[in-house]
């Protein structure tokens, strides 16, 4: 006797579960008025994220009001015109920066953090400052992790957190980088863990952590796998693909239910 056949359910249904555009309807022979007006605000939303002003002074002053030791680096990418027509400038530190970071490195440290602008600053305005006040207390657990520098880059690609931490002799670095913008999320974080950092890693030799943003991953989830990556990652020398996040293995029953935000 064969099983019976699931319950059908409406594919109305599928929208309480993502913020993907379907069962928008039609009118005719095209979409409904108000999805076509949805589809050119959350359009006109991304192509703003991609172009916004990264206000570094902000972050610099938040920052060091929680007490953290920061600093401020910037790419060599002029403005946000030469970052969108040339990456590559944006993985490597002008020259002043260079100077700047090779004059406050002091003692090897276990871990850097970079916050980046990346492709959408309003993403690292909205959540990097609040997800590191989730993170802190995780590494400060059991054998702490050090965090040795912050280091606030303008005009940053992921990439440019292995010449920081090469610079600051990081054991580990950490990249908080807004994504590429999205029509259902323009305000995505990204958090990248590279151990040993060095110009020329590969994404391959990197961890990301994604998709923190208010209907993405929350905080709580989010600085649980990157601490539990951070510590991993110390522990066997090595991230990337070499390292598998198994974190959902040890995560708290009810971890993640506050979202961002």
């Amino acid at each position: 006797m064969s099983d019976p056949a699931p319950p059908r359910r409406p594919i109305l249904d599928l929208r309480a579960f993502t913020p993907a555009r379907v069962a928008l309807g039609r009118s005719g022979a095209s979409v409904p008025t108000r999805a076509l007006l949805d589809f050119t605000l959350d359009h006109a939303r991304a192509r703003d994220a991609v172009h916004a002003a990264f206000d570094a002074p902000r972050l610099l002053a938040e920052l060091r009001a929680l007490g953290l030791v920061v600093s401020e680096a910037r790419s060599r990418a002029v403005d946000r015109a030469d970052y969108l027509r040339r990456p590559d400038l944006g993985r490597q530190l002008d020259a002043g920066s260079v100077e700047a970071l090779t004059q406050v490195a002091s003692e090897p440290c276990q871990l850097a953090v970079v916050i980046g602008d990346g492709l959408s600053a309003a993403a690292v305005h909205a959540h990097a400052v609040t997800l590191l006040t989730h993170l802190t207390p995780l590494l400060a657990e059991g054998d702490a992790v050090a965090i040795g520098q912050i280091v606030v880059a303008s005009g940053a690609r992921v990439a440019l957190g292995d010449e920081i931490g090469a610079i600051l002799r990081a054991r580990m670095v950490l990249m908080l980088i807004g994504e590429r913008p999205g029509l259902s999320a323009p305000d995505s974080l990204g958090a990248y863990l590279t151990f040993a950092p060095q110009p020329a890693r590969t994404d391959a030799e990197r961890n990301c952590v994604s998709n923190i943003h208010h209907a993405g991953l929350s905080y709580d989830e989010a600085a649980f796998k990157i601490a539990w990556l951070v510590r991993e990652g110390l522990a066997r020398q090595t991230t990337g693909v070499a390292l598998k996040d198994e974190s959902a293995d040890r995560a708290p029953r009810r971890i993640g239910t506050a979202s961002p935000g």
